[in-house]
């Protein structure tokens, strides 16, 4: 029985390739269950999910990588980071919240500036284990020659959902791009990431991992838009698995 094998990208046939090559598109999610394919000794072109050759690469978990340290939360140390800031508004403002970003710490400043955010907004970035306030920054007098404005308990409290992180695979996984999920569903969602390679419609694999495990999915799509500046991409998901499609909607159900 041969080893070499052919499958259907983008509507092309692409092959002879080893069978190890099969299992890291697989793994990759550069191909998935529902793709064809082939090798000798098949009557026809056959479907990844009917072949037992590669059942192990379809249940294996993605890896996850490890996360960064935690980091000294001061607005100046955000700066450092590439991943960039990421802002919360309509908290402060008594209106649905709403992330945008990642910013760099000069724009930061400028929003600030032009009173579009306040002490009341909430910030993120990597290393931070969950929003925070602006106000709550320990050199925030220092970074806005402002004095922080007094918080009530209820606003805290009103923060109640954690960011949503995304960590997708691109490139056959050479690098790993840390990003916010918004606007999901178990159909797709939006992730706002810094500087973001990929093209519309790119298959792509994303490892989404909260800091409450519940809530944790993987899943592989296709890229449908990429916005503007390349800070993210919305993203339709393709086979969910029906305990990624359970945390989604568990997700939904408590925020």
């Amino acid at each position: 029985m041969s080893d070499k094998w052919y499958y259907v990208k983008s509507g092309e046939r692409v092959g002879p390739v080893e069978i190890d090559a099969v299992f890291d598109l697989l793994k990759s999610g550069q191909l998935n269950e529902e793709d064809y394919v082939w090798r000798k000794g098949l009557e026809n072109w056959a479907q990844v999910k009917d072949m037992n050759e590669f059942e192990s690469a379809l249940h294996q978990p993605m890896p996850e990588p490890s996360l960064p340290p935690r980091m000294d939360e001061t607005i100046n140390r955000l700066q450092d980071l590439s991943s960039g800031i990421f802002v919360k508004i309509g908290v402060d403002r008594g209106g649905n919240e709403v992330e945008y970003g990642p910013y760099h710490l000069d724009l930061i400043k400028r929003l600030f500036d032009e009173n579009r955010i306040n002490g009341k907004t909430y910030v993120f970035s990597e290393g931070m284990s969950d929003w925070k306030l602006l106000a709550d920054f320990e050199d925030f007098s220092d970074v806005f020659s402002d004095l922080p404005p007094p918080i009530e308990d209820e606003e805290r409290r009103s923060n109640a959902r954690k960011p949503f992180i995304a960590r997708m695979y691109i490139e056959n996984n050479q690098k790993v791009f840390v990003g916010i999920c918004r606007d999901i569903s178990t159909g797709g969602m939006q992730v706002l990431v810094d500087e973001f390679p990929g093209q519309v419609g790119e298959t792509i694999s994303i490892n989404v991992h909260p800091e409450n495990t519940d809530y944790h999915f993987v899943a592989s799509g296709q890229i449908v838009r990429v916005l503007e500046g390349r800070q993210g991409f919305s993203f339709r998901f393709s086979n969910l698995s029906g305990e990624s499609e359970q945390a989604i909607q568990s997700y939904l159900s408590n925020g």
